[in-house]
């Protein structure tokens, strides 16, 4: 082919195409012109290209740059086309905005941990600190260094988890009292710490009980610590806690502690009349507490002539339960989000 010839032909394209695009009056009709001139398998434009080999050598460069202003004009008339086009479609329909959206789910602390951390600033405030040991304990500091003998019920296997393999006396703690051993053992009195976590023991899942729960247990140990001094602190935490509500103080018995006492509040899920959840006295016992047995201090350490403690425990989920009216304990655990969403702040 002659230069002449390629420059007329590529002039003709130029005007056939710029009229066919003009004509076009929707982006289909574009989209069918694009793909008829310039598309890279059968475009007109792309077959006038392939006869530039054809061409002498000392002309294809201008053959060359009539190609490229073709192309230019051609893709410009597109996008101007493409633009006139848009410019007259009618407008989308306007977003209806009258169906409510979906409501996301925004994670919430769970109901014992909000009980937790409540217990905690409230004895912080008292000059508390929080203290924390091992779940997998040793026999010794779980009964032996609190004053439980050999045959006590409590180290049967009915009762406590045991470790197989882990060595001897290996067990899954059933209470958060090694920690308050093991602060003993480390620090100088005067201490005020709560222990919090979580305790195993071989119990029935019932609406009370669970093989695995939380537990906070609170310990002060100081010179000329009294039983009034107890009394007097766990009272301001019942009323801090559940607002002025009456309570009451009962003897009771615990290895670690002597005198020892179980603290009760009026049921707050029946106001005191009596209900299945406080087996219908109208209390709810909420902790046991007591002065810590002199020979708890011996093997701790410290000088029992000298120092005198008081310690208390309680369960979190207890506490939850009376805190938010919760009739059955293993509400707790069963991770329904119907139940948990209720406790969202």
């Amino acid at each position: 082919m002659s230069l002449h010839d390629f420059l007329a032909t590529a002039d003709a394209l130029e005007r056939d195409g710029v009229a066919t695009i003009a004509a076009a009056d929707s982006f289909e009709a574009i989209d069918a012109a694009r793909n008829d001139l310039l598309s890279r398998k059968s475009g007109r434009l792309t077959e006038l290209m392939r006869q530039l080999p054809s061409i002498p050598e000392a002309e294809r460069r201008d053959a060359g740059a009539t190609i490229n202003r073709v192309k230019e004009t051609l893709a410009a008339a597109l996008d101007r086309r493409r633009d006139e086009v848009g410019a007259r479609a009618p407008a989308a329909p306007a977003l209806d905005l009258s169906m409510p959206a979906r409501r996301r789910w925004l994670g919430a602390k769970h109901p014992v941990t909000l009980v937790i951390e409540e217990i905690e600033g409230i004895f912080a405030e008292l000059g508390f600190t929080v203290a924390t040991g091992p779940e997998a304990e040793l026999e010794w500091y779980n009964f032996g260094a609190l004053n439980f003998p050999a045959d006590h019920p409590a180290m049967d296997m009915h009762d406590t988890l045991y470790l197989e393999g882990a060595g001897d006396g290996a067990l899954l703690r059933t209470h958060t009292s090694p920690v308050q051993v093991r602060t003993l053992q480390s620090h100088e009195p005067p201490i005020r710490i709560l222990a919090p976590g979580n305790v195993y023991r071989r119990d029935f899942f019932d609406a009370s009980h669970a093989p695995m729960f939380a537990q906070i247990e609170g310990m002060a140990v100081d010179e000329g610590v009294s039983f009034v001094d107890l009394q007097a602190t766990l009272t301001h935490f019942a009323n801090r806690f559940f607002g002025e509500v009456p309570t009451r103080f009962r003897p009771s018995y615990f290895p670690f502690t002597e005198p020892s006492a179980e603290m009760d509040v009026a049921c707050r899920i029946c106001g005191g009349s009596g209900c299945p959840s406080c087996k219908g006295t109208g209390w709810m016992e909420i902790l046991g507490s007591g002065m810590i047995h002199p020979s708890v201090l011996e093997a701790a350490g410290l000088d029992s002539e000298r120092y005198t403690g008081w310690a208390f425990g309680m369960g979190p989920a207890r506490i939850a339960m009376l805190r938010y009216q919760i009739p059955d304990i293993r509400l707790l655990y069963d991770s329904d989000v119907r139940f948990l969403e209720q406790f969202t702040t």
